[in-house]
């Protein structure tokens, strides 16, 4: 989930649409960090497909959806992220974000687990102006390799 999670709200055709990225992707993971699925699936477009980290590709809100309430519900989940860097195509209506994220989670003997991650959302903006997320996908941070 950007990663779990990208996406965008109703949009008035700002100046600078890198901001009003960044500015909904910020408000995305705060929906994300308050556990608040309707909002949190808003953000994507009704056609987006999310690539979670081993596993096979969540396509169409209706399954996103579906799959945001089934990570909500696993004992000790929680996610964040922050996007650190947005290009716009020169035609403005295509983005691509990239950036780092956390994931939290109960291990098998019950303390608290933590995967620290990267992202790349891609992001389209709407006849309507509006600001979506299609592409959604987030791997793990490999750890360093072992000292010698």
């Amino acid at each position: 989930m950007v990663g779990v999670l990208g996406g965008c709200g109703p949009a008035s055709t700002p100046a600078d649409p890198r901001a009003q990225i960044l500015r909904l992707d910020g408000e995305w993971s705060q929906a994300a960090e308050a556990r608040d699925a309707d909002r949190v699936v808003s953000y994507w477009a009704d056609d987006a497909v999310v690539y979670p980290p081993g596993s096979p590709p969540v396509a169409g809100k209706a399954a996103i959806r579906e799959y945001v309430v089934k990570s909500f519900q696993t004992p000790g989940f929680g996610i964040s992220w922050k996007t650190t860097d947005v290009k716009v195509s020169e035609s403005g209506d295509l983005a691509y974000a990239t950036g780092t994220n956390r994931v939290t989670f109960n291990n098998p003997d019950g303390t608290q687990g933590t995967l620290e991650g990267k992202a790349v959302t891609v992001w389209r903006r709407g006849r309507d102006g509006a600001w979506k997320c299609v592409v959604d996908i987030w791997n793990d941070v490999s750890p360093p390799p072992p000292r010698s």
